[in-house]
């Protein structure tokens, strides 16, 4: 059952009060309907889940739940043809939905740009700071999005990267392992456990000193050369981390079982997908490979 908090945000709306309660209440604040039926299993998942979010949230959205059951009309008006179906209002329209019992991290990223948390709005201005050079502050105000929301993906994934770069590695490690596979961010966590490898495959090589005496004795050293290219870049020397790298590519790019590669897009996933490193080598490793 939903608590006293919860009841000020969530309205139980029938098609006589749907003009009042979600048209002309989303004039005011976003209103999130959510139509559900009581045979619907996952909608019994989701409707709680929704509740306790419009909770949180404090007034940021409305929740209306309409029983499709006992309102087919409305049912019928926005084509509802499979449920859970949550549509949300604003300005008395329609303007986004989604279908089937999401989870959590789902939801929020969701409602994000129309009604921001209060994780979302600190970590809007931890993006800004971070576009700023104010990598402290960004990294500060982080820490903040999480103490309001523990499981806040995207700023788990920023903090790792701010970590890397600054060479906490057991730290980063932390907020990599606490992005789920539920989340969006989870892929590009994963391509940045593979930047973390950079460090234990540094030592196994021995160190850059020693990778270089061994390259300099035989350029053709495959394992000598990823030795490198991981000491590189466990030092933050992505450039020519990514030009060792893609030597290997052009040698054998299929090399224990295609490392080169993958540690390249690890390293386009920690510097921005679209920044012009990540361009350049990007275009680079097609030509490499293709």
């Amino acid at each position: 059952m939903a608590s006293a908090a919860e009841n000020t945000w969530v309205k139980i709306v029938s098609q006589e009060s749907f003009a009042s309660e979600v048209l002309e209440a989303s004039n005011r604040v976003p209103v999130l309907v959510d139509f559900w039926a009581s045979w619907c299993g996952p909608c019994r998942t989701l409707g709680p889940l929704l509740e306790k979010l419009a909770g949180e949230y404090q007034g940021a959205f409305i929740l209306a739940k309409v029983n499709t059951e006992e309102n087919p009309q409305l049912a019928m008006e926005f084509r509802i043809q499979s449920i859970p179906n949550c549509i949300l209002f604003k300005d008395g329209r329609p303007i986004d939905q989604f279908v089937g019992a999401y989870p959590e991290p789902a939801i929020r990223k969701f409602l994000a740009p129309y009604c921001p948390s209060e994780a979302e709005k600190l970590f809007a201005v931890a993006e800004e700071q971070l576009r700023s050079g104010k990598s402290d502050t960004a990294q500060a105000l982080l820490k903040e999005v999480l103490k309001v929301e523990p499981r806040h993906a995207a700023a788990h994934l920023v903090l790792a990267k701010l970590l890397i770069n600054n060479k906490q590695i057991d730290e980063a490690r932390q907020h990599l392992d606490a992005i789920t596979l539920a989340d969006t961010e989870y892929d590009v966590a994963s391509r940045l456990r593979e930047v973390l490898a950079f460090h234990s495959q540094c030592q196994d090589a021995g160190g850059e000193s020693a990778c270089r005496q061994k390259l300099a004795a035989d350029s053709k050293d495959l394992e000598a050369r990823l030795g490198l290219a991981s000491c590189l870049a466990s030092e933050g020397k992505y450039p020519e981390a990514l030009e060792e790298f893609l030597a290997i590519v052009a040698k054998d790019k299929h090399f224990r079982d295609e490392v080169a590669r993958r540690s390249m897009l690890a390293i386009f996933s920690l510097v921005g997908e679209r920044s012009d490193l990540a361009e350049e080598y990007r275009q680079r490793l097609a030509r490499t490979l293709y």
